[in-house]
């Protein structure tokens, strides 16, 4: 999911609505834009404290990914052990912020009138 930054507002951009997974139907938090669910209060204080929610939007990962990002964050940025707390963030950011399945792109174009270019 891509998100624009408007005015302190935090809304979806306008080509990744169907980037966020099916289970997503309870909205987004709006005060970080992530999915709201019952994780998200611990997602919040873990991650939110030293960055922006806008990391985590930005980002897509398995939950091997999300792993490998948390274990560079601790070697790199003194992240702290998240203890019992690391299985239910590693869950909520797999659910919702997985690896997208299909890229969003235009249609291929059509109906296209070339003309030669003058050297």
């Amino acid at each position: 999911m891509v998100y624009l930054a408007s005015l302190g507002k935090i809304t979806p951009h306008p080509y990744s609505q169907k980037a966020i997974h099916a289970d997503s139907t309870k909205g987004l938090d709006p005060e970080t834009g992530l999915v709201i669910a019952k994780e998200l209060d611990m997602v919040k204080a873990q991650c939110t404290g030293c960055h922006s929610s806008k990391m985590i939007l930005q980002f897509r990962a398995t939950r091997e990914g999300w792993l490998e990002r948390i274990r560079w964050m601790q070697r790199t940025q003194k992240l702290w052990d998240l203890g019992e707390a690391e299985p239910v963030v590693l869950d909520y950011l797999s659910k919702y912020y997985g690896p997208v399945k299909h890229a969003q792109r235009r249609q291929p174009l059509s109906n296209i009138q070339w003309y030669k270019l003058n050297k």
